[in-house]
This record gives structure tokens, sequence and C-alpha cells, in this order.
């Protein structure tokens, strides 16, 4: 039988394929803005229908409602990284959080630590010989469908379909047939104060560097001061639309990199339909799974790599707060220290955390003396390298606690910095 009859055979409507999910089961879902949307929506309507079903993923970018109050007791969201529309329900007790680094979590799948009863993913339309990319989202997702009992795959004619990562049809047991647009990240409005961060982080990158770049403002206002750069590349474990610009302007080009010289290297995607339109077909993106692209081995085999990446608070010993906020989880430790150890492994590689100095309109100081007792610590202070702010570099590694404590007083809000040193001292 051909691919063909068998991509018929296997079609249905997303009420129906979610018929397979039971109570008591595990589904993953497809991350970020590749997650599925009509098959979550059909799944949480059958909620009244089944009971303690838990929901694993990490980004949410869809609505959550399996979080909902009222879907206690029919669903529970199992978070690898908590994302806008999950943070109540974890810090209610009604969904958990499971700390892992990000290049570790196909793992929890293989190992059947985490064992997978459905995935639920996302793909594009298939090429002539059946096989559908994973488009932008291919991190854990690949791991999960190839783990799992029963796949459910939406297949999207609006999928941009990206090279490196693929499912067959033959190993897809349910598909519905979508044409959504693909969920959407808009790009961030640009401060004054990230501008000035990312000139600050710029001066640390070399031509010939490769790139990884988080989520959010300063990553972007970063890349606006790369244009005077030349032939950087990117290995990172998301890009967004800041990235584009310059691959036009011809400063990322890949040509330097030392692992996949001419390729940008990423396992997932979040961005404006700009950025899905530039990956589609474009064989200058290879996406690949997060167990290899975040793997801080194969990070380092980078030469120059630049890991770039944020933070809520850094204290005076140069330990990294990420992830939390009074206690709260917000979000998850992703691939910060899979990328920050991965630099360490460079030949010439540099890894930075870049806050601005003030949170709350700057009353906060988010330099601080000391964490708060049970906040987590997201970089250790053996891990950190160079803490930048608004207000300068401190480059940190190898320096004394002492030493630490004068050079991140120094990037901090002036406003603070007699507060600070006063607390040091005592």
């Amino acid at each position: 039988m051909s691919w063909h009859n068998d991509y018929k055979n296997k079609c249905v409507k997303a009420e129906e394929a979610v018929q397979c999910i039971k109570s008591n089961q595990r589904v993953v879902i497809g991350h970020a803005c590749g997650e599925p949307q009509d098959i979550v929506e059909a799944m949480v309507n059958r909620a009244a229908e089944l009971s303690n079903v838990e929901i694993v993923h990490m980004v949410a970018m869809g609505p959550g409602k399996y979080t909902k109050p009222e879907m206690e007791g029919h669903f529970r969201h199992n978070a690898l990284f908590v994302g806008g529309c999950t943070r109540r329900a974890i810090a209610e007790g009604r969904a958990d959080y499971t700390p892992r680094f990000f290049y570790e979590i196909p793992a929890l799948f293989k190992s059947k630590s985490l064992a997978v009863d459905i995935a639920m993913i996302q793909v594009s339309s298939p090429d002539k010989h059946g096989y559908c990319s994973y488009g932008v989202s291919v991190d854990y997702t690949k791991a999960a469908a190839e783990n799992a009992e029963i796949v459910i795959a939406e297949i999207n004619s609006k999928m941009p379909r990206t090279y490196g990562s693929y499912i067959h049809v033959s190993d897809i047991d349910y598909i519905v047939e979508t044409s959504n647009n693909i969920i959407e990240l808009p790009r961030p409005e640009i401060s004054h104060v990230e501008k000035k961060i990312g000139e600050n982080v710029a001066k640390l990158i070399e031509d010939g560097s490769t790139l990884q770049l988080g989520i959010g403002a300063i990553p972007d206002a970063v890349l606006k001061f790369l244009t005077n750069k030349k032939d950087l590349g990117i290995h990172s474990e998301m890009i967004s639309d800041g990235v584009v610009e310059l691959v036009n302007r011809g400063v990322i080009n890949n040509s330097r990199k030392t692992v996949h010289a001419g390729e940008m290297v990423v396992t997932f995607l979040m961005g404006t339909r700009e950025l899905y339109g530039f990956v589609d077909n474009n064989p200058m993106l290879k996406m690949l799974p997060v167990d290899y692209v975040n793997n801080p081995t194969i990070i380092g085999q980078n030469d120059k790599m630049i890991s770039i990446n944020s933070a809520v608070e850094v204290d005076l010993m140069g330990q990294v707060a990420a992830e939390s906020i009074n206690g709260n989880q917000i979000s998850g430790v992703g691939g910060q220290v899979d990328f920050v150890r991965g630099a360490a492994f460079s030949n010439g590689g540099k890894s930075v955390i870049a806050l601005p100095s003030t949170a709350a309109d700057g009353k906060i100081s988010r330099i601080v003396s000391k964490l708060k007792a049970g906040t987590p610590v997201t970089t250790s202070r053996n891990d950190i390298d160079y803490v930048i702010t608004e207000y300068g570099i401190a480059k940190l590694k190898g320096k004394t606690l002492s030493q630490r404590a004068k050079l991140l007083t120094s990037i901090s809000h002036p406003k603070f910095r007699e507060k600070l040193s006063k607390e040091f001292l005592s």
C-alpha cells in the first residue's frame, strides 16, 4: 500500500482522533509555537469523560484550558517549563513542575521515566516520499513522537517545512488536517535600557563568533548592534525574527562555524509570519533535536561560542536566579545552563547573563546581596562568566567573592550601590 492510501485511511476529525485518550494516561504536547491547536481543544472538550490525564509539555503558547480550576481531577499539567498560561495552576497546586535541563528532556521519554502514552504534535504536509517536517518544533517533540504508544498529528498546510528532522506518515496513527495560522510570538518593544544592554553585550562578540540567543527584548537588542560584524553563525536552541535581518545583510552567514559550517542549527522557532516564511524550505537552517543542539559537549565544539541569556536577579557571589519570583515558579531552567556550560567548553567561548539593573519601575535592584531563602539557583556561581547590565560589564570567572561583589556592585543601579556595599560587608 502506498503512503498516499495510508494517509487517507488515517485522516479523521479532531474529535475522533482524541477518542483514543483514556483516563490515567500521559499526553505529551508539541512545544511552544508548534503546539497543535484543534486536537488540544478537542481533548479539553472531552474533559467530563476523562480523569487523571497527565499533560506534559514545556512552553505552552496556546490557551492552556486544561489548567483551569474546573479541569481539576480531569487533567493535571506536568510542566517541564512554566509559561504564562500555566503559572497560576502551579502556584495554586493544581499542576506540577519538573526541573530538568532542556537537553536531557528527550531522555525522560526514551528511558520511560516519563513514558509517553499519547504524543500530540503538529507537522507540515508530507513531501512526495511521505515525510512530514516537524516545522517549528523539533526539540523534545520528535522524541515524544518516536517513543509514544500513539501519535496524533495535526498536518497543517501552513506549517513551514524546515530541514533536518522528519516523521513519516507510516509512523502517525491519527491524522487531522488543518490550515491554522501557526502561533506567533510578536516582536518585543526594546526600551532604552535594553538598547544599552544590547550595546554592551555586542562589545564581547568578535567576527566569526557563533551565537546562542534567548527569548525577548535583550537578545533582539543585541542583534541591532551587530550590523558591523562579519561572518557570525547561529547554534541556538531557538531564534526569532531579529536574526532574519542579519542574515539578509550577510552578517550571519555561518561560514566560520566549526560545527555545521554554512548552517544555522536550531531546535525550535518562535516568531512572526516573517520568520516562518524565512525558514520555509530554507537549506541554511537545520532543525535538530534538543538532546543534540543543547548538549554542552556539542555546543562547545563551536569556536568562539557566545551564549546570551537573561535572569531575574544575580547575587553578589554570582549566583543567577532566572526562574522564580518571591517563591513562585515563573519559567524554568530551559537551555540556559546547557549553553553556559557549552560556551565554557568552547575555544574562545563566552557566556553572558544580561539583565536590567532594576525592576518594578526602578524600585528594586536586580543585583542583590543575597538570594532570598528558598530561591532556586539556575546558573551556579561556579559556572558564571559575564554579567551585563545597562551600566557595564562584569567578568566574574576566576574572580574571588570579594572581587565579584565589587564588580557586580559597579554595574548595579547607582542608587543601590551604597546599600549593596554595606550589605556585602555586614
